[in-house]
């Protein structure tokens, strides 16, 4: 199978399902071997992408925790001895529950319920950046995928919010701290709540599903250093930038 990024090795947290698998698909479809890690079952996901042609790997990973992070990065290095591209799609997202209240308020919020949220969504982008950088830094070449979202002011989305908006801010930094190695790091923004393959047949009607980000993920995996930083979002087939 030959496409866009034939002979790239991705890295994709989180595949299972919703956004994440869409990445899978896509990247899988351009060519890419793909290392899906996941909490949850991945074999569903996984015998899709072989039946496109596509090398897997499948691993087992709990992004909170820093020595699987490492453990998982090492797997995937001794599998295919590179990472060409990371989506850090893992994430506690406002709809990770459908049927029940999505947040508790914040005086209603557990401490334990707010460092999941904190620790996955945001402590995962970390540690995954951070244990495939030195592979990347070391070629001199490299994609980061992070991603953004939010609930709006007024919900009660407060700790995926703030989660994301920091993971925002970590794609700047990261892409500056890393720009002369030749490592970009851009952030997705999907611009809308996506209905993923659990949620009600009424929000499946309502909303636009994953399958709406279209190549998104494949058109970031291979934007030029002059978009590293920047968040971007898909219109019209083309990626376009989002204001700060």
């Amino acid at each position: 199978m030959a496409g866009e990024l034939d002979g790239r090795v991705a890295l994709i947290t989180g595949p299972a399902m919703g956004i994440g698998r869409h990445a899978a698909l896509t990247i899988a479809q351009a060519g890419a071997k793909v290392a899906l890690a996941d909490i949850a079952d991945v074999g569903r996901v996984a015998g899709e992408l072989g039946e496109l042609g596509a090398e897997v790997l499948t691993v087992e990973a709990d992004v909170r925790d820093e020595a699987k992070v490492k453990s998982m990065v090492d797997q995937v290095l001794d599998r295919f001895g590179r990472i060409d591209i990371l989506i850090n799609n893992a994430a506690i997202v406002t709809h990770f529950n459908w049927g029940v209240p999505r947040w508790p308020r914040i005086p209603d919020m557990s401490k334990d319920s707010w460092d999941r949220v904190i620790e996955t969504n945001l402590g995962g982008t970390f540690l995954c950046t951070k244990y495939v950088l030195p592979h990347m830094e070391a070629r001199q070449s490299g994609h980061i995928i992070t991603m953004h979202g939010g609930g709006g002011v007024g919900s009660t989305a407060t700790a995926y919010s703030v989660s994301k908006d920091a993971i925002r801010t970590f794609t700047r930094f990261a892409a500056g701290e890393f720009r002369d190695s030749n490592v970009c790091v851009v952030c997705i923004s999907p611009g809308v709540a996506i209905a993923t393959e659990n949620a009600p047949e009424e929000a499946r009607q309502r909303m636009p599903g994953p399958d709406s980000l279209g190549s998104v993920f494949v058109l970031a995996a291979q934007v030029g250093m002059d978009l590293s930083g920047e968040v971007v979002q898909l219109k019209d087939g083309e990626l376009i930038t989002l204001p700060w």
